[in-house]
């Protein structure tokens, strides 16, 4: 499963794989990553580090959009490993550190078990660690001196739904939005702006409260959890996914 990397500007640089995307920053003060695909993500991970050129000792901080295995499992390695510290925002640090989980089930996952789409991706997100329920204890609250310190001085936007403490962050005018606004998903047949399955978001409503604080940004540009890169007003992205 090949990694695409894409430069969006001289700073940021888009990561993207058919399940999960990442993004890597890059500036005076280092490299950092927000978030950091599957546990089984890693190869992928580095990958995409040694093609800009870093190792993973060069990684000075992970930012989380938020705590779901698919965008923290290798950040748990890191945190592990290198001792990487790990940030997200403040409601979002127990569900990092496993304190509570809030997390579509097996239960919520066989219930759709009879479409073939669902059986490929559950096969798939498998063999990539999903049913990791590790935790990354060293998590902490991103605050804004620790941001300003941060490559890329990264500036937060919290955007609670998909999770309690689900956070998108603007770095050099480009939106990193996690799961709070995506552009396709192995699961949707539906390519462009929209939410996640409901299956998949804590509080739905949230999330579509979340869209209309995004909808109030001036970015063109829009780096998704999933799906292919946002270029245009991300105002109208919000709108489209809003109107799905």
């Amino acid at each position: 499963m090949a990694v695409a990397l894409t430069a969006i500007t001289e700073r940021v640089h888009m990561a993207q794989t058919p399940l999960v995307n990442w993004t890597i920053v890059t500036d005076d003060a280092g490299v950092m990553l927000i978030d950091a695909g599957f546990p089984g993500s890693r190869d992928d991970v580095l990958t995409s580090l040694r093609e800009l050129g870093f190792g993973p000792a060069d990684v000075t901080a992970i930012l989380l959009t938020h705590a779901h295995v698919d965008h923290f499992g290798t950040a748990i390695w890191f945190a592990k490993t290198h001792g990487t510290p790990v940030y997200c925002h403040a409601d979002e640090v127990g569900h990092a550190k496993r304190e509570y989980l809030q997390q579509a089930s097996p239960r919520d996952l066989m219930l759709h078990a009879w479409r073939p789409r669902w059986v490929k991706w559950s096969l798939d997100i498998m063999r990539k660690g999903a049913l990791t329920h590790e935790g990354i204890p060293t998590a902490g609250v991103l605050t804004d001196d620790i941001a300003q310190k941060l490559p890329g001085r990264p500036l937060p936007v919290p955007t609670p739904g998909h999770t309690g403490g689900h956070c998108s962050y603007i770095v050099d005018g480009v939106l990193v939005a996690g799961d709070a606004l995506v552009t396709g998903h192995p699961l949707s047949p539906n390519k462009g702006p929209q939410l996640l399955h409901r299956v998949f978001n804590h509080d739905e409503p949230g999330c579509v409260r979340s869209l209309s604080e995004l909808a109030m940004l001036e970015t063109d540009v829009l780096i998704p959890g999933h799906g292919d890169l946002w270029i245009g007003p991300v105002r109208e992205a919000a709108r489209q996914a809003t109107s799905a």
